[in-house]
């Protein structure tokens, strides 16, 4: 059976205006390797359970622990993770410390990630 080229543009037409405004609008570099480093963080199915718990109520590690089936130890590493990305946030309430979404923009995050996989 004899393959077939595939059909190519007899020209190449650059739509200038476009590349050029897209160029402008184009965040730097480091913010793009930032926003993919946040992306990464989410991409991890304990720290999405942590962080859909964290949706619905402002818990404690030992709480956490207990809901999703998990050691205490591991949890806290993960709460590390989203701390370090600023996802969550804590308050101390005497010897126990209290966790949280950090604020709206995580809150909106999962909101509509949960909204486009249940569509």
């Amino acid at each position: 059976m004899e393959r077939q080229a595939a059909p190519s543009c007899e020209y190449l037409s650059v739509h200038q205006e476009v590349v050029d405004q897209v160029m402008e609008a184009m965040p730097p570099e480091e913010e793009l390797f930032d926003l993919a480093e946040l992306f990464k963080v989410f991409g991890d199915s304990t720290r999405i359970r942590i962080l859909y718990v964290l949706f619905e109520a402002e818990m404690c590690v030992c709480d956490l622990a207990q809901l999703l089936g998990m050691t205490q130890s591991a949890i806290s590493h993960q709460l590390q993770v989203l701390k370090k990305s600023k996802l969550v946030k804590y308050r101390r309430e005497g010897k126990t410390v209290f966790y949280s979404l950090s604020d709206g923009h995580v809150r909106v995050i999962l909101g509509q990630g949960m909204e486009h996989v249940t569509e």
